[in-house]
């Protein structure tokens, strides 16, 4: 079984985020980087799979340069085979459907039983990269995964819902994401550490991967930022002395702020 797991690079989830004032766009060299964290949940799964049914695990993600050091190269030091990296100034500012459709043309060059990714990313939370990949590769898309089996060609996902769970099944090839708490994630050996740096990583134009320049970048996307401010200082808490009716004004309160 081939499978490849999308990953990305995004800014540590503790560090101060900025925007870049002309563009509205993450800076992302302020601050470091690291693999998404979801997506460590898709890798671990992918490793698990490839241990079950044999084959290979490839990586891929887009991004500058460093998203080889910060995300592929952290994939291959938890076990994966080799790294794919589409990288092109010309792709800034690629929204959710824009970098589905560079996804979506990396992939249509590579052979895949699985595609396996997190379901959202820590610097976005928007959840539409897997159901749009999917879309444009024509495949069936099972999305937000707690649990996944595969049988022979065919693959069956858990997904929580409210009241109970659901049971999507698919043939394969198929896009699947995954949600944090699938599974537990291994942490890199030292040897593995070591290893990842000998393993291949195949660093792609846009060009190369066949892209249209009309369906990406800041002018290509769908969406657009307009405006964007600072978020305002955390006011100081509301501070009640309790002179016997303590109860009755903290009530009071939550209720003035709807909260009961």
């Amino acid at each position: 079984m081939n499978i490849v797991v999308c990953v990305k690079r995004v800014p540590d989830t503790a560090a101060d985020k900025k925007l870049d004032p002309q563009d509205f766009t993450l800076d992302r060299e302020s601050v470091d980087s690291i693999i998404n964290p979801v997506d460590e949940y898709a890798v671990e799964e992918a490793l698990r799979l490839k241990e079950q049914h044999g084959g290979e695990v490839a990586v891929l993600t887009m991004g500058p340069g460093g998203a080889e050091k910060n995300a592929v190269r952290k994939a291959l030091a938890l076990g994966a085979d080799r790294g794919v990296l589409v990288s092109d100034e010309r792709l800034h500012g690629s929204d959710a459907m824009a970098t589905a459709h560079v996804l979506a043309k990396a992939l249509g060059g590579m052979e895949f039983d699985l595609v396996l990714m997190g379901s959202e990313s820590t610097d976005a939370r928007t959840s539409l990269v897997p159901q749009a990949l999917a879309q444009h590769l024509d495949l069936p898309g099972l999305t937000n995964a707690k649990k996944v089996e595969v049988d022979g060609s065919a693959i069956t996902i858990h997904r929580e819902e409210e009241g109970g769970y659901a049971v999507v099944a698919s043939s394969l090839p198929a896009v699947v994401s995954v949600v944090k708490g699938i599974n537990e994630p291994r942490y890199p050996s030292l040897k593995g550490i070591m290893r990842a740096k000998q393993k291949p990583v195949e660093t792609m134009s846009a060009d190369g991967a066949g892209v249209d320049f009309a369906l990406v970048g800041l002018d290509g996307s769908k969406t657009e930022v307009l405006a964007a401010e600072p978020r305002p200082p955390k006011e100081k808490g509301t501070i009640f002395t309790d002179q016997g009716d303590g109860a009755a004004k903290l009530a009071d309160f939550l209720q003035a702020q709807k909260f009961i």
